[in-house]
């Protein structure tokens, strides 16, 4: 285990004795206490960073919501475990400011404190940090000269994240996401050069190179005699560019690659103030064959209302719903009613974030047949890609 700070705000002395005990016994580190949120803030005076606080909410004195509030004004907390015995539904609630705060939320262990269940949360919270370059961070943005230097000496490489059966684990298609091979970081996640490229007016290299090697990848499957369904994500700002279904059909002819394997995913936040331009991409992209798929369902505001409206035939449902199912019973319920609410429209639903079997159990339980997440395969380039694809064969013919 790396060496951690830990903060275990608890007001009741027995069980902040015994949460401090086990932690000391088995995490590496600084182990601090406090009984109340003005004890907590006085202790992180005093120290660098705290890495995990593990927070009670309902206390004499100052609350932990209120600690909370002020620990991410200061900016000295990355991620917060609740330990509290509240009602679960306001727990909930909590758990959605700990994001508007900018926290990392990593769980709700509830009362009494089970250290097997912490160290789980323990191994999240480090991925968490090993997820992104230690080097390099996302407010430590490249140039826009670095950028468009990438993007002219094609480093900027699609990765690719299957999507399979939950029951099964049979492959139906595949994400595409992008990836900055840098000659100096190594490779970038989107958190490092998205923005940049947004305020730059950028994205639309980026999509056409990605596309560009979408369609060469589906080249070389069908030479193999395997076809995949392949997933594109559409920036707001090009589902407006009225040049967008008039390159499409060009690429996909001048490839080879029917319509009908391509599909273009677009976030619903994005539809929420589209304008006509988008709206008639849409229509004419169903129109060429193409599929839609209506990403992070369930994030935003309008999502019913668009998905009567608009062509799409595939919805994706968003990841916190999987992440939250554990601990809050109404998610369950909303996985249900998403289940059900896609067999009725006669749209496929694929479930993201899945990262552990107990929640692919509990998914095909709900009726979920299709997902997305770690548990199955994390993005990989495209040799990978392939090499993932022909395994997948071989399991299916034996």
């Amino acid at each position: 285990m790396q060496d951690l700070t830990v903060l275990v705000l608890e007001d009741e002395p027995f069980q902040r004795l015994v949460t401090v005990t086990a932690l000391e016994k088995i995490q590496p580190g600084l182990i601090l206490q406090a009984a109340d949120g003005h004890e907590a803030i006085t202790l992180l005076s005093l120290c660098d960073t705290v890495d995990i606080v593990l927070c009670d909410l309902k206390m004499a004195g100052m609350d932990g919501l209120a600690f909370l509030r002020h620990a991410s004004s200061n900016g000295k907390v990355r991620a917060v475990v609740l330990c509290s015995e509240l009602d679960p539904v306001l727990r909930q609630a909590t758990v959605a400011m700990i994001h508007c705060l900018g926290l990392i939320f990593l769980g709700d262990l509830g009362k009494p404190f089970k250290l097997e269940d912490f160290s789980q949360l323990v191994k999240r919270y480090q991925e968490f940090r090993n997820a992104v370059p230690q080097r390099l961070s996302p407010s430590e943005l490249p140039s826009l000269g670095e950028v468009q230097q990438g993007l002219d000496n094609g480093e900027f490489e699609a990765y690719y994240q299957p999507k399979v059966t939950l029951q099964e684990q049979v492959m139906v298609g595949a994400e595409v996401l992008a990836r900055w091979k840098h000659p100096q970081w190594g490779v970038l996640t989107p958190a490092h050069f998205l923005p940049v490229m947004e305020e730059h007016n950028l994205i639309g290299r980026l999509f056409w190179q990605l596309f560009e090697q979408g369609l060469a990848l589906q080249q070389r499957l069908k030479l193999e005699d395997r076809w995949i369904n392949l997933a594109f994500n559409l920036h707001p700002t090009q589902l407006a560019c009225t040049a967008l279904t008039e390159r499409i059909p060009v690429m996909l002819k001048r490839a080879q690659v029917p319509a009908t394997r391509v599909i273009f995913e677009i976030t619903e936040s994005s539809l929420i103030s589209a304008p006509a331009s988008s709206l008639e991409n849409l229509v004419r992209l169903r129109m060429l064959g193409c599929g839609l798929a209506m990403d992070d369902f369930g994030a935003g505001y309008s999502s019913l209302d668009r998905l009567s409206e608009l062509p799409f035939n595939q919805v994706k449902l968003d990841r916190s719903f999987v992440r939250k199912m554990q601990s809050q019973p109404k998610s369950a319920a909303i996985i249900s009613c998403a289940v059900a609410l896609a067999r009725a429209l006669d749209i496929s639903l694929v479930i993201e974030g899945v990262e552990t079997a107990e929640q692919q159990a509990r998914l095909i339980e709900l009726g979920g047949t299709i997902a997305q997440g770690f548990l199955f395969a994390r993005p990989m380039p495209e040799n990978h890609f392939i090499a993932f694809c022909a395994q997948k064969a071989e399991r299916g013919a034996s």
